[in-house]
């Protein structure tokens, strides 16, 4: 028996089974088929194989599958002077099986859903040594018009094994569904706390940078009071005055003949204006000295605490530098 799905009728072939839903209960899946013109069918060996569990379909080929029911692609389309189908997934040499083949694989298979469709196989083995043949029962609506084929009844087992198979595979389909809105809902909580978050580090950079400004502000306003005398009686900083500041500064340093004229032309504007805004070219002016050597005494000065830089200008012509206060 070449295919158990074929009978004949009045000199007439028919396919008693269609041979997709007689795969899919064989194998559980909608495999890869080609279609001869001599009406035969083969299949990827690859995609049973993949479908049956299979892990090494060549072996498994050599193990279960004669010679005379697989070959490769080129060989079974070029004897019916067809062309290769297009397509990466279908080379030369891609191994394929017929029907009897693919039977062959589902038998020696040990996956539980292949049992429904082995015990109908037996059961068409069992009917032709006892009967000689076997048939399938005409289904109980016939299709209508005039040269349409004999319509069969599937045998209970194939359609056993569709059924449950389409169930498990609607089952899948349905936790797949579920995982994955699941996922979109998780996704979306995710997306909704990294926004909350986010809000709540720029609600907070923005108290931190209006505290760093208005300690600046107080700190700019403390120092012009001291400097212009206008601290409150009781304060425990004296005001400060020409002599006391360069009195400070011999303390904080080491004063060499540079630093010292650069701090008598500096110390009393910033005593009396609260600030030094003065080009490095016009303090070298005043001293004699390079602008080079002039920046060099500032930075000292600064080293030692003694003055602080406030930025620059507004129109970038010379730093900014107050009295640091103790």
């Amino acid at each position: 028996m070449n295919e158990p799905s074929k009978r004949q009728n009045s000199g007439e072939r028919h396919e008693a089974i269609d041979v997709s839903d007689f795969v899919y209960a064989a194998t559980g899946a909608r495999v890869r088929r080609l279609t001869m013109p001599d009406g035969s069918h083969w299949f990827p060996a690859v995609d049973v194989c993949k479908q049956l569990g299979y892990t090494t379909p060549r072996k498994a080929l050599i193990d279960h599958v004669p010679e005379g029911h697989r070959d490769n692609l080129e060989t079974v389309t070029g004897g019916h002077c067809l062309s290769i189908p297009a397509g990466r997934r279908w080379r030369r040499d891609l191994q394929l099986i017929d029907l009897q083949g693919l039977i062959l694989l589902v038998n020696a298979c040990t996956k539980p859903a292949c049992a429904p469709f082995k015990q109908w196989v037996a059961e068409v083995i069992e009917a032709v040594q006892r009967e000689g043949s076997y048939s399938l029962d005409e289904a109980e609506v016939q299709p209508s018009g005039p040269g349409t084929p004999i319509a069969y009844a599937m045998p209970d087992q194939v359609a056993e094994a569709i059924v449950r198979l389409e169930a498990h595979n609607l089952q899948l389909d349905e936790e797949l569904a579920e995982g994955q809105r699941a996922s979109i809902a998780l996704q979306r909580e995710m997306l909704a706390t990294q926004q909350t978050t986010l809000a709540t580090q720029q609600a907070t950079l923005a108290v931190q940078q209006a505290m760093v400004r208005a300690m600046e502000r107080i700190a700019d306003r403390f120092d012009t009071l001291v400097l212009h005398g206008r601290v409150p009686s009781g304060h425990l900083t004296p005001t400060p005055t020409t002599e006391s500041v360069l009195a400070d500064w011999r303390q904080r340093l080491s004063v060499t003949e540079d630093v010292w004229t650069v701090a008598r032309v500096i110390a009393p504007v910033l005593v009396e204006k609260g600030e030094l805004r003065e080009p490095l070219e016009s303090i070298a002016a005043r001293t004699g000295l390079s602008v080079r050597r002039v920046n060099e005494c500032l930075r000292l000065l600064r080293k030692h605490a003694c003055i602080r830089s406030r930025g620059g200008a507004e129109d970038g012509a010379a730093p900014v530098y107050v009295l640091h206060l103790s």
